[in-house]
């Protein structure tokens, strides 16, 4: 009888060496070059950051030595008395002048486009026998008075007509005529602008001895008294 025995034991086998030395030089090199990249990389950008910076700080320096020059040159003068009078002197005189241009606008002075009109509307309406003697213009042209005479009576309603219808006598009227004879017994009754002929013509009796012509008072406001 025989008996077979196993003197195979693996924990005598030759032991196979994972991380040998080479392979850790390898990894520790590859580990190193890595690192120096990096610290490389690192370096580029803090000195692209430093010359950025520095370019910056440049610039700033540019613009603060602009800015010192500029406020050298461009200072703040001191304020001028004597202009400073000038100038409310000035803006005293405008403001004047605005409130004369209110007032005359207004129409507180009366008229103030002059009353060359009026005399041009009185010599348009020349009547043959008709003339004015007296010429009264008070204000903005609200009252106005005429004297004149007529050879005879009937001539005047027709003039007073005939004025009336002047671009500026619109709206304009009169309160009273006066109508007289020279030298003799003057007419008692006052006839209206509207007045008919027949009743200018009875107002104004004529004697042996009157004049060859009437006188005539045209008012655009009843007289004192006569209300």
């Amino acid at each position: 009888m025989s008996q077979q025995i196993n003197l195979f034991n693996p924990i005598f086998l030759k032991q196979k060496k994972i991380f040998a030395s080479l392979h850790m030089a390898e990894a520790l090199g590859v580990i190193l070059a890595g690192a120096l990249a990096l610290d490389w990389y690192a370096g580029q950008r803090v000195d692209d950051l430093e010359r950025n910076a520095n370019a910056g700080k440049a610039v700033l320096a540019a613009r603060e030595q602009m800015l010192v020059r500029a406020n050298a040159q461009f200072a703040p003068r001191p304020k001028n008395p004597a202009l400073e009078l000038e100038l409310a002197d000035a803006q005293a005189q405008l403001k004047a002048l605005h409130d004369v241009d209110s007032v005359l606008r207004g129409g507180a002075l009366g008229n103030t486009a002059g009353y060359a009109e009026y005399f041009r509307a009185f010599s348009r309406q020349d009547v043959a026998g008709l003339w004015l003697t007296g010429v009264s213009i008070n204000g903005a042209g609200n009252d106005i008075g005429l004297q004149g005479r007529a050879m005879q009576p009937t001539m005047i309603p027709n003039y007073i007509a005939r004025l009336t219808g002047e671009r500026v006598m619109r709206g304009k009227t009169f309160a009273s005529l006066d109508i007289a004879r020279p030298d003799a017994q003057p007419a008692a009754a006052a006839a209206p602008a509207a007045a008919t002929t027949a009743a200018t013509t009875a107002a104004v009796p004529a004697g042996p001895s009157a004049a060859p012509f009437v006188e005539f008072s045209l008012q655009s406001t009843m007289p004192e008294g006569a209300k």
